[in-house]
């Protein structure tokens, strides 16, 4: 006489609860179904063998992702001259199967224990998705399938992007099976990942001025925490000659791009926030991840660059958030020249932190005039200069101008090319 084990479970009769040991027996090692025979092993048979078999099928079919129809085979037996419908389920490929209407979670994960099917514990499920899906975050598959793209849709509306099911697919919000990946969550008004941003009164973190956290899609937060930023960075004045110049405590270049760094970089296989401290003299950029595996601290600092989240990246610079893997650093370091104080780059095995000094709070270059720091401010926003400018920043005649472009060639600051009215000027 047959009786339940492991591989082997009894239904009297059909009911819509059968889907749970074909998710068990998907998840674990695979298993049959007899419909047809009570608990106790006695034969009942079925009545209408192809409606209840089709009935079977569709309801596997319909209920349970990812799919599992290639992983089951329904077959009528013959025993003890009843029919009866054998379900042979063989152990899936894409672990773990669920429950669709009840998602990732162990109500709707079922896994077999004895001759028993019991929901899935987290673990168990976390562990099934890890030797599925790699090790790799982005690609894996989100806990959270009922998501939103509110926002980033705005998002990919503003830069002529299309952001159907294709492209979410091609982008890696979703896997093959149409089941939303962890960059489906990250990108997502789901997203569970957030941004604390504080501002401290002075140089140390004693007294709060004020304190927020971002949360939401990504591309929400990179928005809100840039604008946040935007009202502490302030504009201070200098007077050149007979112009007033005025210049922000941060390169607004620089901030974009440790921003966008914090964001991109981050290992978001933790669940701890990323941090931002606005000081008086500094801001500082902290996220969980240290370097990616085989990149140096030097090799970041020339330009190369491994994408922790390369599909994250891709989102960022399909929407042009980004320019080209790599270039992030030498932007902010490039943002800073003409001042004594440069950016501080720290990377640990687990974190990393990018430290921007305040322009307006930095000691600037003794061997320097305030002529010579106007003409250099031209660089925040161009990538040379020519005669022309500094004659109007500074308000000075040709020959005035040509002799402090001179003094900055001589203090080895910036470099000509070209000769003669061509001449232009670059920063070195």
């Amino acid at each position: 006489m047959l009786s339940e084990n492991m591989v082997v479970e009894f239904k009297r009769e059909y009911a819509p609860d059968i889907n749970k040991t074909v998710v068990a027996f998907a998840n674990t090692s695979g298993g049959e179904i007899y419909i047809g025979i009570a608990n106790d092993g006695s034969v009942a048979g079925v009545d209408d063998v192809d409606a209840t078999m089709l009935k079977i099928s569709n309801s596997v079919r319909d209920s349970i992702k990812p799919d599992v129809t290639l992983f089951a085979d329904y077959r009528q037996e013959i025993i003890e001259g009843k029919a009866v419908i054998k379900i042979i389920v063989q152990k899936g490929t894409s672990c773990p199967y669920y429950l669709a209407g009840k998602g990732i979670r162990p109500e709707g994960v079922y896994v077999r224990q004895g001759a028993s099917t019991v929901p899935a514990t987290e673990t168990a499920i976390l562990r099934m998705i890890k030797e599925t899906d790699g090790e790799k975050y982005e690609d894996v598959r989100s806990l959270q399938q009922e998501l939103t793209f509110v926002e980033t849709a705005k998002e990919f509306k503003i830069q002529n992007v299309s952001f159907g099911i294709s492209q979410q697919k091609t982008l890696g919000l979703m896997n093959t099976s149409v089941i939303y990946t962890n960059l489906g969550l990250l990108l997502s008004d789901q997203c569970v990942h957030t941004i604390k941003l504080a501002v401290f009164e002075g140089t140390v973190k004693a007294v709060f001025k004020d304190r927020r956290e971002f949360a939401g899609s990504l591309l929400k937060q990179l928005n809100d925490v840039f604008e946040f930023i935007d009202r502490y960075n302030r504009n201070r004045s200098e007077i050149a000659g007979l112009h007033r110049i005025d210049k922000r405590d941060y390169p607004p270049e620089a901030v974009r791009e440790a921003l966008l760094n914090a964001l991109v970089h981050r290992d978001y296989s933790f669940s701890d926030s990323t941090l931002i401290s606005i000081f008086d003299d500094r801001i500082e950029f902290t996220s969980i991840g240290g370097l990616v595996k085989g990149i140096s601290f030097d090799d970041m600092m020339l330009g190369i660059s491994v994408a922790r989240n390369r599909n994250l990246a891709n989102v960022f610079y399909r929407l042009t958030l980004i320019e080209a893997y790599g270039t992030g650093m030498p932007k902010i370091m490039r943002s800073y020249e003409g001042f004594a104080i440069k950016p501080l780059v720290e990377a640990t095995n687990n974190a990393f932190k990018i430290t921007l000094p305040n322009t307006n709070e930095a000691p600037k270059k003794a061997y320097l005039n305030e002529n010579e720091y106007a003409v250099l401010a031209l660089f925040e926003d161009k990538d040379f200069i020519v005669r022309k400018d500094i004659e109007a920043v500074l308000g000075v005649s040709q020959t005035m101008a040509v002799r402090v472009l001179k003094g900055l060639v001589n203090k080895g600051e910036i470099r000509s090319i070209g000769g003669g009215k061509n001449t232009r000027y670059i920063i070195k």
